[in-house]
């Protein structure tokens, strides 16, 4: 129990609070209102087994003490029996606090489950709250008084309990609220504050006292035994001088029995770092790293660790070097069009570093484009804004290495024109009175559009048509914000050696992220479709 690490259930209730302070932030209706009530029956129902565990606890040092018989444990035991007592008084005094805002909202309904007022928050202010003055000063600063000392008290078994009754300024969420920052701890957690919602902060905080109990008690229980070094766990182990041998090489190790202690609580560190510790073992685990490799890619490197254990009320340390050879990692880039990639265009690539296996962590920089990360491990996307890309990949914060890339121009799409669904000949001409109506798009080169899809997409959004006679236009030039029109109006006044003129104006492009751009270098693109 002992650290910073937390058990599922205790992270579950720390859920649970995030919830309750972003409920307390809301207009309360009778929903939000039987949520809170949820949440804090679930909190209570978490507390009530948080309770059985530290019993539980006592349990198992009354047990262990017994065995060993030392009076140093005995005395941790009375200790561990101090802090339960301790808990339990807090704990009772907040759930006579917990009666007290429920008896003064009103107490129960007829059926004697539901709360006859939920909301009262009135009658929250005035129990946790008061009048502001010496007659009524109200329980919250007398709770805060007792979280703060319990805190105080229980901080010499748990160093990392941190303070349970926060004014707003010290809040990390509320602090940066303009309407909560200025707050003291009770109108923080009690004004405005709807009945049951003020039962759950009670209910909150009664976990977290039970929680830093449990804390304690594994700190003081990981000390039972200590001054006794009984090595009751044998094992074989193997140290070979290399796992990987050539034929016709030898292969070398060395064979022996291992001991430890499941009393003993060691201190090991390796490279100055404390290591975890299992069945006796500590668990060493570290980022290699090299500066320079030889010419088959490998790097020698050592690292050396230390053990200490109590012997007779002394220290007692040992040393371990060890060698080990750090390969250097090969990347494996996969794309479409791995060579150059697209200016403003999503170009997906996969990275990947073999040797790395399920450790492989990757991030990525790059120079000349945007980043976007993949949801799959090494998939990420580059937008080009510059000539040159070059991207930068690391794993776990190590440097993996650097790729470099050119970037190509999109190329210009092909404009289309058709008639009845056929391209038009130009040269040829059609027969008068000509198409009832002309399409136009946009077709992409191919090339580009088998690399990208999702980049490829045009359309003619504006073009200009009219019908000419001789040098002169029959009417007005008719402006299409679209890629299409009827010509039944022209049919009527077109003549042989007419012709019709078609003027693109405007192309754009649809990208990958669903963006639309002007497609440049295509505006003014002229047709002239002959009437015979």
């Amino acid at each position: 129990m002992a650290g910073g690490k937390e058990t599922p259930r205790q992270k579950m209730i720390g859920m649970m609070y995030l919830v309750l302070t972003a409920l307390l932030a809301l207009q309360v209706n009778s929903a939000i209102l039987l949520k809170f009530r949820t949440l804090d029956e679930a909190l209570m129902g978490a507390n009530s087994k948080t309770a059985n565990s530290t019993k539980a606890q006592i349990e198992d040092m009354e047990k262990k003490a017994a065995e060993t018989k030392l009076p140093k444990d005995l005395a941790r035991v009375e200790t561990g029996k101090q802090v339960q007592v301790k808990a339990d008084e807090l704990v009772t005094y907040i759930n006579s606090l917990r009666t007290d805002i429920i008896k003064r909202s009103g107490g129960f309904g007829e059926d004697g489950v539901t709360y006859a007022n939920p909301s009262a928050e009135d009658a929250v202010a005035m129990e946790m709250i008061g009048a502001g003055n010496n007659k009524n000063p109200g329980k919250a600063k007398e709770l805060k008084k007792r979280l703060d000392d319990y805190v105080a008290y229980i901080k010499q078994y748990a160093p990392t309990a941190a303070p349970l009754a926060l004014d707003a300024k010290e809040d990390p969420i509320a602090r940066k609220d303009e309407h909560q920052k200025n707050k003291d701890f009770a109108e923080l957690n009690f004004g405005n504050t709807p009945m049951v919602a003020a039962l759950a902060v009670l209910a909150e905080k009664e976990n977290a006292v039970r929680r830093y109990e449990s804390e304690a008690l594994g700190m003081i229980s990981g000390q039972l035994g200590k001054e006794i070094i009984k090595f009751d766990k044998i094992s074989t182990a193997v140290s070979a001088e290399s796992k990987v041998v050539a034929a016709g090489t030898k292969y070398k190790a060395e064979m022996y029995l291992t001991a430890s202690s499941s009393q003993l609580t060691p201190v090991m560190t390796a490279r100055g770092q404390r290591l975890q510790i299992k069945d006796g073992k500590g668990q060493v685990e570290f980022t290699a790293q090299a500066g320079a490799y030889d010419k088959e890619g490998n790097s020698k490197q050592t690292w050396e660790g230390v053990i200490t254990i109590k012997r007779d009320g002394k220290d007692s340390t040992f040393t371990v070097k060890q060698e080990y050879v750090v390969a250097k990692p090969v990347m494996q880039i996969q794309s479409a069009s791995v060579q150059a990639l697209y200016l403003n265009c999503g170009n997906k690539l996969s990275v990947q570093v073999p040797a790395l296996g399920s450790v492989y962590d990757p991030s990525f920089t790059a120079s000349g484009a945007q980043v976007i990360k993949g949801a799959a491990k090494g998939e990420v996307t580059l937008i080009p804004n510059a000539k040159d890309v070059k991207l930068s990949v690391a794993s776990g914060g190590n440097k993996i290495g650097d790729q470099d890339f050119k970037v190509r121009l999109i190329p210009k799409p092909e404009i289309v024109v058709t008639a009845g669904g056929r391209p038009i000949d130009f040269k040829r001409g059609m027969a008068s009175p000509g198409p009832r109506e002309i399409s136009i798009s946009a077709k992409p080169d191919e090339s580009f559009k088998n690399f990208l899809p999702e980049d490829a997409r045009y359309r003619v959004t504006q073009f200009e048509i009219a019908l000419v006679r001789g040098k002169r236009p029959v009417g007005a030039p008719q402006t299409i914000n679209g890629n299409s029109i009827n010509l039944n109006a022209y049919a009527a006044q077109a003549q042989p050696n007419d012709r019709y003129m078609v003027e693109v104006k405007q192309v754009q492009r649809m990208n990958f992220r669903q963006q639309v751009e002007t497609v440049a270098g295509i505006q003014n693109t002229l047709f002239n479709i002959p009437l015979n």
